[in-house]
């Protein structure tokens, strides 16, 4: 399984990588939502980790502008916040899923749920 990283912290970065290991085969990364649409056209990614809050694009707009050049991108938004309207707000951009950075420990269980039942770019209900 290939998977991009589109998260803003290094150090994050570093544990999102530990915390899916164990399934991807290979893992891209990138810093910041404006450099994920090309990240996401270089590599063709299986899915799409996205952070929320970056300095230059945020995650919902990354995850839109990704979803209108690739339909079928599955993106799984992992963030701080554990907010209802950032959970509405990811599912109208398009994203499958939503994981919270303080509970890594379930990233690959959250991201194989996603590739699962998460087609073209469409959340299974209550995946979010």
């Amino acid at each position: 399984m290939t998977i991009l990283i589109v998260e803003d912290n290094a150090s994050i970065r570093r544990l999102i990588r530990r915390a899916i290991s164990d399934i991807a085969d290979t893992i891209f990364e990138c810093e910041d939502g404006a450099d994920a649409l090309v990240a996401y056209a270089e590599h063709s990614p299986d899915a799409v980790l996205m952070d929320v809050k970056m300095p230059r694009l945020d995650g919902l707009a990354a995850t839109r502008q990704i979803l209108s050049h690739h339909p079928a991108a599955r993106i799984v938004i992992v963030t701080d916040y554990n907010d209802d309207g950032l959970r509405s707000a990811a599912r109208e951009a398009g994203a499958c899923a939503y994981a919270l950075k303080n509970n890594l420990t379930e990233l690959d269980t959250v991201l194989r749920d996603a590739l699962k039942s998460c087609r073209a770019g469409n959340p299974k209900p209550g995946a979010l």
